[in-house]
């Protein structure tokens, strides 16, 4: 029979807090280099775009319409600096929870192993079959977050590709006088 172990209880209740203030330390960081960006964007916005709008709508030929777009790029610049912030911050909560992750299949693995030695005799193709399992469960967690993680790299890969396409086609052309 298991009896309840007060202590454990209590350190667990402490680990719990301590990771949920590390959560949202992390979250709050994140949030406060999005309301500096937005700040800094709104600032662009209302001080230099305008500008840029009124040299973009004055233009007499195409040329000059091309040069003056380049300025309207601020847009796709404002979009990666949000998505940086947001990888950044992801990056940061994957990480502790891969750690929360690896830190469950151990103490999983130990309470099958404490199990399987405390098992009575006769059990042990239930516990060979409970062990498998587990085994397989864990395996089957392993595979699925490599392969997320294939996943995340590869529309990362494209989104990268996908702004520095269009950040390409908008360049300044080199004006001919």
């Amino acid at each position: 029979m298991t009896t309840v172990n007060v202590e454990q209880i209590v350190a667990a209740n402490k680990t719990a807090v301590a990771d949920a203030q590390e959560i949202g330390t992390i979250a709050l960081a994140g949030f406060e280099k999005l309301v500096a960006l937005n700040m800094a964007a709104a600032k662009s916005a209302l001080f230099d775009t305008s500008a840029d709008f009124m040299a973009a709508f004055s233009t007499q030929n195409p040329t000059d319409a091309l040069a003056a777009q380049a300025s309207l790029v601020k847009p796709l610049a404002y979009s990666r600096s949000v998505y940086a912030i947001a990888s950044e911050t992801s990056a940061e909560l994957n990480k502790i929870a891969e750690g929360k992750m690896a830190e469950s299949q151990k103490a999983m693995s130990e309470a099958v192993a404490t199990m399987a030695k405390n098992a009575p005799a006769g059990s042990e193709t239930v516990v060979a079959m409970f062990t498998s399992a587990v085994n397989a469960g864990q395996n089957a967690i392993e595979t699925a977050k490599s392969s997320a993680k294939k996943a995340m790299e590869m529309a990362e890969k494209q989104t990268t590709s996908a702004v520095e396409t269009a950040l390409s086609s908008v360049k300044t052309p080199s004006r001919k006088k």
